[in-house]
């Protein structure tokens, strides 16, 4: 619900989860997708966006995260399989569970939507330049978390 489409337009309120664990960053992407994200998914009609989150992992990777602070409100701009896309995105500094396997950031692993298989990677934060990562400002902003929450507007040209 929280995705509208006009036309060639789209609205998209999303949230998205930033994951570091020993120098690397927590990815995923769709399998038919050629780019990385942050993990995270669409808010509920009336949920909040952390709750929404931590919904989110649950229903993808199985885990409960803890969601431990706001990083930034973005304002992004972009295409997407032929639609002008204009979301609203919140995004959260989450932590897996203390133990968990899925810390291991050498090992890939997948994640489930109801209609599509969800790949997940850890990525070194030196190595960002070299993925294609959406949106791109994350590329350096992953390298400078905010001290404070923080309000960015952003376009993706591609």
């Amino acid at each position: 619900m929280p995705a509208h489409a006009h036309d060639d337009r789209r609205f998209n309120y999303r949230v998205g989860g930033v994951c570091l664990h020993r120098g690397h960053v927590l990815l995923h992407r769709a399998e038919d997708d050629d780019f990385w994200a942050m993990p995270g998914g669409r808010p509920e009609f009336g949920e909040p966006s952390d709750v929404a989150l931590q919904r989110e992992m649950r229903e993808e990777i199985g885990v409960e995260v803890a969601v431990e602070r706001f990083l930034w409100l973005l304002e992004n701009f972009y295409a997407y399989r032929g639609q002008q896309v204009h979301e609203l995105a919140c995004y959260y500094l989450m932590a897996l569970p203390d133990g968990s396997p899925l810390l291991d950031t050498s090992r890939e692993f997948s994640g489930y939507e109801p209609t599509v298989r969800l790949l997940y990677r850890w990525f070194p934060l030196e190595a960002l330049d070299e993925i294609t990562l959406y949106p791109t400002f994350l590329k350096v902003g992953l390298r400078d978390l905010p001290a404070h929450p923080t309000r960015v507007v952003h376009t993706d040209e591609k």
